[in-house]
């Protein structure tokens, strides 16, 4: 029973994600001039009569890459298969979702860096001449066949773009870095999220939302739609500043937008290596969390806010996240 709550539960998130995702670039706030560059791709693609060029998008999770892809093939009018590197795990899958592609039609690759060798020697020939050389059999009797593809479009997507090899990354026509939004842009995403979710926002409780929403928009929406859990059971429906601030103070999300996975990891950091510095290894067994959640989920935010600074000998708490934490009398003197 355990297993499948929290099944149902994930479900119903990914129909709202699915509500709240941008169908056109009028509702898509933020990143301008990547939107810009995109918009002038697809254009001179659809003059030409050509798909447009295979695209990178990275970037820390949550900022858009997902929703962009899909705008691609919307404007494009095609349709959008999606997949993820850890999917493929054998030439026949990757076999299966090419073969099944209609001419002009986006492929969207998440977690591409995650992809196999194998994968990406099979790869190469799909995104330059549009063929796929599948190897038969085994030893004397092998044999190679050629399977010609439509065109597509290959729209990868990474937060880790520093593990992809250099002839993928050579192969994509355009990549493009989304950042951290502005805190107006997020107000702008919970407004909009507010009104597709017909939830009563106050402007003072947005703020606030905003404020601690990591710079974000799937953050910010997630936010949003516990806050209006807590304002649908212990209101009257409507998101006031009381509610806001009593909703993400039961979340334990403070005032910088820091969770408590955040707070572990600085508190790790400073009480067990001294503030730093300190290995990224060492610092997830303290912490007790995966070196990868580490490095694309919290480390990118942390550092944004200053919390943490990299080194070449390792990660440093900084004196905003003594102060922070409250734990300023513990930070080593400066010589």
């Amino acid at each position: 029973m355990s297993s499948v709550i929290p099944e149902k539960i994930k479900k119903e998130e990914d129909i709202l994600d699915s509500t709240l995702r941008p169908n056109s670039w009028s509702d898509y706030v933020g990143q301008d001039k990547i939107k810009e560059n995109i918009r002038i791709i697809i254009t001179a693609a659809k003059q030409r009569g050509h798909s447009p060029d295979h695209l990178l998008f990275y970037g820390n999770s949550g900022l858009g890459k997902t929703t962009l892809a899909h705008l691609v093939a919307t404007e494009m009018g095609k349709k959008i298969k999606i997949t993820s590197g850890p999917a493929l795990e054998r030439a026949g899958d990757l076999a299966a979702i090419l073969t099944n592609l209609s001419e002009g039609d986006v492929l969207f690759l998440d977690e591409i860096h995650r992809i196999s060798k194998t994968i990406e020697e099979y790869l190469y020939p799909a995104m330059e001449e549009c063929k796929l050389n599948l190897i038969l059999g085994k030893g004397p009797m092998a044999r190679t066949m050629e399977l010609k593809l439509p065109k597509f479009t290959l729209i990868g997507a990474t937060t880790r773009p520093g593990l992809l090899s250099a002839p993928l990354r050579n192969r994509f026509g355009a990549t493009f870095q989304l950042n951290f939004y502005s805190h107006k842009d997020i107000e702008k995403i919970i407004e909009r999220s507010g009104n597709l979710l017909k939830i009563k926002l106050d402007p003072t409780a947005t703020e606030i939302i905003a404020k601690r929403s990591r710079f974000t928009p799937r953050v910010a929406n997630r936010l949003l739609k516990r806050v209006r859990d807590f304002a649908q059971v212990n209101g009257d429906g409507i998101v006031t500043k009381e509610i806001a601030e009593t909703a993400l103070a039961s979340l334990e999300v403070d005032e910088k937008g820091l969770e408590p996975s955040d707070r572990n990891i600085l508190l790790a950091l400073i009480e067990k290596f001294n503030g730093g510095p300190v290995g990224i290894q060492s610092l997830a067994a303290a912490a007790m969390e995966e070196e990868e959640t580490i490095l694309d989920i919290y480390e990118p935010y942390l550092m944004q806010m200053g919390f943490i600074e990299r080194t070449p000998r390792g990660r440093i708490a900084s004196r905003l996240a003594y102060e922070h934490l409250g734990l300023l009398h513990m930070r080593k003197q400066l010589i």
